[in-house]
């Protein structure tokens, strides 16, 4: 991870998004709901550009932040976005309407370890995944169905603030779990015959991938 300093000055160069999204962001911090940080916000945007995706797949809509976000970045892309939590399905809905992106964004509501079954095989060429993290490398199998070939996958907050350089024993035992899952989703991208990954320490650690 990179030092507070370092990220302070970074996130000091940053541009303003739409007035929606300024208003959605912070409305987010104050209900202490996570959003994607401002120097992910920079690399997702870089990254869309270059892609230029017909269709996305995002797991973990939360307040439908990063959907939007998303859809400005590439305005003629399709975006499915997936999500459990009911109280944020609302919230997700609503600041979906209020941007007039329905026809842009669908949100399907439910566990996307049972919505991505019932959706077509290579459907989409690029996935974005910010969900529950112990949950990855149970998503993996289906994300890895669902991408084309070529399709990147980009995956948010897989260092868990520090606690995945940790030995196991030395992190809270409530989150032993999730730090044996992600290791374990580490070493699947990185070792994966379908796969060519980087993983970069951006904000609380990403990975990039793209479907060979």
């Amino acid at each position: 991870m990179m030092e507070d300093r370092i990220v302070t000055y970074i996130r000091s160069l940053e541009k303003m998004n739409s007035a929606l999204l300024e208003q959605i962001e912070e409305q987010a911090h104050i209900d202490q709901v996570p959003i994607i940080r401002k120097e992910m916000e920079s690399f997702l945007r870089v990254i869309l550009m270059i892609k230029k995706p017909e269709s996305i797949l995002e797991l973990g809509t939360a307040v439908g932040y990063s959907a939007l976000f998303m859809s400005e970045c590439v305005k003629d892309t399709k975006i499915v976005t997936i999500e459990n939590y009911e109280k944020r399905i609302a919230a997700a809905r609503e600041n979906i309407h209020k941007a007039g992106k329905e026809d842009q964004i669908t949100l399907v509501e439910g566990d996307a370890l049972e919505v991505m079954p019932t959706l077509d095989a290579e459907q989409f060429d690029f996935v974005f995944m910010d969900a529950a993290k112990a949950q990855y490398i149970y998503f993996l199998p289906e994300v890895l169905r669902l991408m084309k070939p070529g399709a990147v996958l980009v995956t948010d907050n897989v260092f868990q603030e520090g606690d995945l350089l940790e030995s196991r024993f030395a992190v809270k035992r409530r989150d032993r779990t999730i730090h044996k899952r992600m290791r374990a989703y580490l070493e699947a991208v990185k070792n994966h015959e379908n796969l060519e990954t980087s993983i970069v320490p951006l904000g609380d650690g990403i990975t990039i991938s793209i479907k060979k």
